[in-house]
């Protein structure tokens, strides 16, 4: 997918859409557009988050492999 937004790109799409339906300047009907617009790159930017995350909780260890890293929590 060349044409895939990245985070960044997907967030300031996201604020813009969000602006124009705070400003009360759509109609209706093209503020469901916008909000539908705007929930379907809310997951997309949720998916890209839980992607992130189980990236982020990988380690390199000593050894070289990538490994869970698990936080031991008292209880």
């Amino acid at each position: 997918m060349a044409n895939e937004k990245n985070f960044e790109e997907l967030m300031d799409e996201l604020n813009t859409i969000v602006k124009d339906l705070e400003s009360g300047n759509t109609n209706l009907e093209d503020s469901i557009d916008k909000y539908t617009k705007a929930m379907t790159i809310a997951k997309e930017c949720n998916t890209k988050l839980d992607s992130a995350t189980v990236s982020v909780n990988k380690i390199l260890k000593d050894n070289g492999f990538l490994e869970d890293f698990i936080v031991d929590e008292e209880e």
